[in-house]
């Protein structure tokens, strides 16, 4: 009978979310498979970047490169391109490394909560609760970059805050590195309103792929937005290509077919 009660917990434990591997660290019955680090799905690919961890961002593509000196040089840099050219990972490395440099006063993230086939109202919880998996690869980003502790304390203290593009509006953003990730799901009128907040001493990004959009063709205003900026001298817009997508190579072979 315990041990039915234990699956049965163990089960609820799952569903919930709520499941800890520390209470079966004292169980002898557990086997470790062993785990070959050196494999790989695709052997012929050669693949010599260095994909470890470095305090120290480091461009891996000549895309990923110009979008780091774009940063650095202008304040308002729009950056296009396919999913997995590190667009969201190289713009929150350089909010974090502004941050730690004192350059800026504090960091804030902004992505559109928009229903991609699944509705908000079915989630569990108040509007917070409802809106966290929406800003989740912001969460995702910043650990990498932080310690989950670090990023706990400093939004406590309102050095980081992380917000859905509606949260935004009426807002100046002085002293601040902000980032608004998935671009290609605001409207026209959302970006516009986005782009204003910009204040003094201030660095924006915005990232998206103008080919993922959930909202209908008409609708998405980021395409339109980076072809009107390019004739801005002040205006930085970087295209990233298939050719910069630094996670598996498989990603550019679909993305190439799809």
């Amino acid at each position: 009978m315990e041990a039915f009660m234990t699956k049965r917990a163990l089960k609820r434990q799952l569903r919930e979310g709520a499941f800890d591997a520390r209470q079966f660290e004292d169980d002898g019955k557990v086997r470790r498979l062993p785990v070959d680090r050196a494999w790989s799905p695709l052997p012929h690919y050669n693949d010599d970047r260095d994909q470890a961890y470095m305090k120290t961002i480091k461009a891996k593509s000549q895309g990923q490169q110009a979008l780091i000196e774009a940063i650095d040089a202008k304040n308002l840099v729009l950056a296009l391109g396919p999913a997995g050219t590190g667009k969201t990972y190289l713009a929150i490395a350089k909010a974090v490394e502004a941050l730690e440099a004192g350059r800026v006063g504090r960091i804030v993230l902004s992505r559109p909560a928009v229903e991609a086939g699944e509705s908000i109202g079915f989630l569990p919880g108040e509007m917070e609760d409802k809106l966290a998996p929406y800003l989740r690869p912001l969460y995702d980003a910043l650990s990498d970059r932080l310690s989950m502790k670090r990023v706990r304390a400093l939004m406590a203290e309102g050095a980081i805050e992380i917000a859905p593009v509606g949260f935004m509006r009426g807002r100046t953003l002085n002293n601040a590195f902000v980032v608004i990730d998935e671009a290609q799901n605001c409207t026209y009128v959302q970006l516009k309103m986005l782009l204003t907040r910009l204040g003094w001493h201030s660095t924006m990004v915005v990232t998206g792929d103008p080919a993922q959009s959930d909202l209908l063709p008409e609708l998405s205003g980021l395409a339109t937005v980076a072809e009107k900026f390019e004739a801005v001298d002040n205006i930085a817009v970087v295209r990233l290509a298939d050719r910069d997508i630094v996670r598996h190579p498989l990603v550019a072979e679909m993305l190439g077919v799809l």
